[in-house]
């Protein structure tokens, strides 16, 4: 007998589903660099009025945040998910206006955003860390 109850499935059961659909890492992803710059929003805020304290606090801020490989590596996952959150966020604002609302169009715009986010991305790692 076949049944349509629910299944639950294991989370490596639902990313391999996932990991197939460029509409699905887009939003899983949008997802995740909502989350990643929602946690990261007071360390930022912390660095931000440190360095705007004093001239001496400043260059305090400037040598432990980007004088280590860690400080540089936390502000760059703090701008990579916001970059990413910003493309993603345009996609969906266009979205809302009905464009690339069919099924190969959205999977089209999904890959771009992806492809973008990747290039910028890219760029902000070779910008901040190296």
């Amino acid at each position: 007998m076949k049944s349509n109850r629910p299944v639950n499935l294991s989370l490596g059961m639902v990313l391999e589903v996932n990991m197939k659909s460029p509409v699905a890492m887009a939003s899983i992803l949008h997802r995740i660099s909502g989350i990643v710059v929602f946690l990261l929003i007071p360390v930022l805020l912390y660095i931000l009025q440190g360095s705007l304290a004093s001239e001496a606090d400043f260059n305090a801020i400037k040598n432990d945040v980007f004088g280590g490989f860690i400080g540089r590596f936390v502000v760059f996952v703090a701008l990579a998910g916001l970059i990413y959150h910003f493309f993603a966020g345009i996609k969906h604002l266009v979205m809302d206006f009905g464009v690339a609302e069919e099924l190969q169009s959205g999977r089209t715009f999904a890959t771009a955003i992806l492809a973008i986010s990747a290039v910028f991305i890219a760029l902000a790692f070779v910008w901040v860390v190296l």
